[in-house]
């Protein structure tokens, strides 16, 4: 859909986030949309795989999900990261009102 964020889409009731995350911070959490991506802040190093762990863990806490339901599609090793979130329970504040307003079920 032309002029509509590229940072998600809804695959049925899933959703997709291109994400930005930022290690070592102070502060944990969703910081919002940046272009095309979410930045996410995390407190743990880039290190054996800790920012991917704690980034599913707040995105689940955010999303009201089990961290079960977070699921890292790529970018393992990378800043730039693909997630899915199943079934999300609740919107986080910064995203939801882009998230209600243009939400698109694409059957792929």
């Amino acid at each position: 859909m032309p002029g509509s964020p590229q940072w998600y889409r809804w695959i049925g009731t899933t959703l997709e986030l291109r994400i930005r995350v930022q290690t070592q911070c102070r502060e944990e959490g969703i910081v919002g949309p940046a272009g095309d991506l979410v930045r996410v802040r995390v407190n743990a190093p880039p290190v054996e795989g800790k920012a991917n762990e704690r980034l599913t863990t707040v995105l689940a806490q955010a999303f009201g999900v089990p961290r079960s339901r977070v699921r890292l599609v790529h970018g393992a090793r990378s800043r730039r990261k693909l997630l899915r979130i199943e079934n999300p329970r609740h919107l986080p504040k910064g995203l939801k009102s882009a998230l209600n307003s243009t939400r698109q079920v694409d059957q792929t």
